[in-house]
């Protein structure tokens, strides 16, 4: 039985895996390659590590107890690739494996097909991303949408939809923390080798969310592009999480060099 063997340091109080994007895309491949429905064995979860995650993390028990329950979290922003090197020098995340380019790095990095499942966002956002995606890449075989405006009681059938089309991967475009509660609610009903949550991601994918240059995603500014383009919806949440962000990434790295001092 494949084990996903990988290294993880402490970001904001989040264990997050240290791995680059390709050992990463290469990790979910692996994963679905050695998956047996007949060993039952449960879906694993890969989350996303950013500054609103580690703020809600650390101000929601119902978010901390889900984000808990993933199998492995990925450093989505580059904050968080930069907070690692702060008290873990020698054992920083090498880079960002944000989710935006995880969807892309899969089929350019994995050279086996996987069939994939993409559910959330509107019905024309999702349809349109599966599209792109099938035409972009030869071995990235789409073999079910489904948009993300239902409610709990749809959730069972939408579930048996999922393993009837029998994905590699379950992608879920929910938003944070909907799109986590509705994994960690459902891991036991689905039966799928990865669950990758995903949130907008759909839309860049489409082209109706533009990316930052390259410049701003290498520099950690990507959220500061994103807010220029929607401050009605992003300015609150980004002028809130941010700093919140930077004091528990302080406040958990502080404490673990208090612990490491104690034990040395």
């Amino acid at each position: 039985m494949f084990e996903p063997i990988f290294d993880t340091v402490n970001v904001g109080g989040i264990e997050t895996a240290r791995l680059g994007r390709k050992d990463l895309a290469r990790l979910v491949g692996n994963i679905c390659a050695h998956y047996s429905e007949q060993n039952k064995a449960q879906p694993f979860v890969i989350f996303s590590n950013n500054g609103h995650a580690i703020s809600i993390y650390n101000s929601d028990a119902e978010a901390k107890t889900q984000m808990d329950q993933a199998d492995l979290v990925h450093a989505d922003g580059q904050s968080v690739v930069s907070f690692s090197r702060w008290f873990n020098k020698g054992n920083a995340i090498p880079e960002r494996t944000a989710t935006t380019d995880m969807i892309h790095d899969i089929p350019n990095f994995y050279e086996g097909t996987l069939k994939h499942f993409l559910l959330g966002g509107k019905e024309s956002s999702v349809t349109k991303a599966a599209d792109v995606l099938a035409q972009s890449y030869p071995n990235f075989q789409v073999v079910g949408v489904q948009h993300g405006y239902f409610n709990e009681a749809e959730e069972t059938a939408i579930c048996d939809a999922i393993n009837a089309a029998k994905p590699d991967v379950l992608w879920v475009g929910l938003g944070k923390p909907k799109e986590q509660i509705f994994c960690i609610r459902n891991k036991q009903r689905l039966n799928v080798p990865v669950i990758i949550s995903c949130g907008g991601c759909y839309n860049y994918i489409t082209g109706e969310y533009p990316r930052a240059p390259m410049w701003m995603q290498k520099a950690g500014m990507e959220w500061l592009f994103r807010m220029a383009n929607d401050p009605r919806k992003l300015f609150w949440r980004y002028a809130v999480t941010n700093p919140h962000a930077i004091y528990c990434v302080l406040k958990h790295g502080r404490a673990q060099k208090n612990v490491a001092a104690d034990v040395n």
